[in-house]
């Protein structure tokens, strides 16, 4: 299995982050690159850090047509061993999000929370952040307050009024503590791990270098995904529609047994 050890655990635990051992390979890397193109070609009139449910090839009301290569890539057992061992045995597989910066017009993602945005209850989740280009801090790299999900509570945010934002709402700034800011520099095929609570955000893009990643949404089972918690819109800076998102429960058991895997499919 593809388990964290037990310090990788503890470290996840108290960081709130965890730039797992294992890595992708270059061919495979390569073929999720040609699959990210295809889904921006199938996507032309979507900002290309905005394409949620990668994932879902088929019509959906939420204006992404993804691509099945990133449904399976959410379903890869590696994956799930390493989200298993934060998250426990039943997981649901809820989203999957391209976040592609073009060099030179990347958009910036302001500092956030991701359960402002999301109807779990109760709000867990793991994303998995899974690098297509190198991601350094020159192009956008992800950003987290590091242990800013200790406290494991949802801090205030508000209307982010500047332009050229990927997300709407940003956390208020007096919890983003610029001594704990930690810069995610990945390779091609790496992948970080963070927690639902974690603050975070990754800057414009302004260098002459792309920078894509996959971040793919696991809730643990126990908790429900509530289609009505949110309305649909694109209020949020992203084009929602929760009540129609397609679930997989891609290992073990619906524990809550409340959760709904019929509707989006």
């Amino acid at each position: 299995m593809n388990r964290l050890n037990e310090a990788e655990i503890q470290r996840y635990k108290e960081d709130g982050f965890i730039i797992p051992k294992f890595k992708f390979d270059e061919a495979r890397i390569a073929r999720l690159r040609e699959h990210l193109d295809e889904l921006m070609a199938k996507n032309p009139g979507v900002r290309p850090e905005k394409l949620v449910n990668a994932h879902v090839a088929k019509a959906n009301a939420e204006g992404t047509r993804g691509v099945d290569a990133f449904l399976e890539l959410a379903k890869d057992e590696r994956l799930l061993d390493l989200v298993e061992s934060v998250l426990g045995p039943d997981i649901v597989l809820w989203g999957c999000h391209a976040f592609c910066k073009p060099a030179g017009d990347g958009m910036e993602v302001p500092w956030h929370q991701d359960g402002h945005y999301w109807p779990i209850r109760p709000l867990a989740n793991c994303t998995v952040w899974v690098a297509l280009d190198d991601s350094v801090e020159e192009n956008g790299c992800l950003q987290v307050v590091k242990g800013s999900h200790k406290e494991q509570r949802l801090f205030t945010h508000h209307r982010d009024q500047r332009d050229r934002l990927t997300l709407a709402d940003a956390v208020d700034e007096k919890y983003v503590d610029p001594s704990r800011i930690v810069n995610l520099v990945l390779e091609p095929g790496q992948m970080s791990m963070h927690d639902v609570y974690m603050i975070h955000g990754s800057s414009e893009n302004r260098s002459t270098r792309r920078r894509a990643g996959i971040a793919i949404r696991y809730m643990p089972a126990t908790s429900v995904f509530e289609r009505k918690a949110m309305e649909a819109g694109d209020d949020s800076g992203l084009k929602i529609d929760f009540s129609q998102r397609p679930l997989w429960l891609v290992r073990g058991k619906d524990a809550s047994g409340k959760n709904d895997f019929e509707v989006g499919h």
